[in-house]
């Protein structure tokens, strides 16, 4: 009888939330996030793909979550996450602003922030202070290349990121901080250059699902539960390795 009764109330506990749709945005960051076409926005989960996708993908389907992802601008879905329940977005930063503002799933990925040099560069780097005599090409708004002009480092940032493999074959910039595996998508897609050296990784940062906190605590916890034995059957170890990690 008292097993009975355990498994009707886990079906219960099934049911609370399978009707609930979890709605999800994301940004395009390849190859992170990216849509399938390569267009800026989509508008169902089966156009967009990457690292991050995928992983969360596999997160959302073990955790028997119904759920839509859309691409959007990063900013609308924070926007959207944080003032409605039963709304993520992902993969984004656990920032100080951001912590205590959402519930959190992950990491899904790392991202590595890397100083890149032209094709055929001499330029090398033992530590990040040793950039400090080089003028580096960032992008607007974007916590790498915040951080460096925190740190006063000669930062010359742009509106479009693509652009700065441009600018580093120009020697208009002689670094580009970028992530270590968007910066050669980036590079090829928006500038039609290849064979970037990575000269130096000094930070990683975490990238998770953010969820909003009105939302149910049972889908919290099934997605925690189901990330969690992703992690350990080393699932997402191999989806990451899929995409060069």
């Amino acid at each position: 009888m008292k097993g009975t009764i355990g498994l009707l109330f886990s079906l219960l506990l099934i049911s609370g939330y399978a009707n609930a749709e979890l709605r999800i945005y994301t940004e395009q960051y390849p190859p992170y996030n990216m849509t399938t076409s390569g267009q800026p926005f989509a508008h169902s989960e089966k156009d967009i793909t990457g690292l991050c996708t995928d992983v969360l993908n596999a997160v959302l389907e073990r955790a028997n979550v119904d759920y839509s992802i859309k691409l959007r601008d990063l900013s609308y879905g924070l926007k959207r996450t944080e003032h409605h329940p039963d709304h993520g977005i992902y993969c984004v930063s656990k920032t100080k602003d951001r912590d205590p503002a959402f519930d959190w799933v992950g990491p899904l990925a790392t991202i590595k922030w890397t100083l890149f040099a032209k094709p055929g560069s001499a330029i090398t780097l033992k530590n990040l202070e040793d950039a400090a005599k080089y003028k580096i090409g960032g992008y607007n708004g974007d916590v790498m290349t915040n951080y460096l002009v925190d740190k006063g480092f000669d930062v010359s940032a742009i509106s479009n990121n693509g652009l700065n493999a441009r600018r580093l074959v120009q020697d208009q910039i002689d670094l580009w901080v970028a992530d270590g595996l968007a910066g050669p998508y980036l590079a090829a897609d928006a500038s039609d250059v290849t064979g970037l050296k990575q000269v130096l990784v000094f930070r990683e940062t975490p990238m998770y699902l953010a969820i909003n906190k009105g939302t149910d605590p049972k889908v919290l916890a099934a997605l925690e539960d189901s990330y969690q034995k992703l992690v350990n059957s080393g699932d997402i170890e191999t989806i990451s390795r899929s995409y060069g990690f």
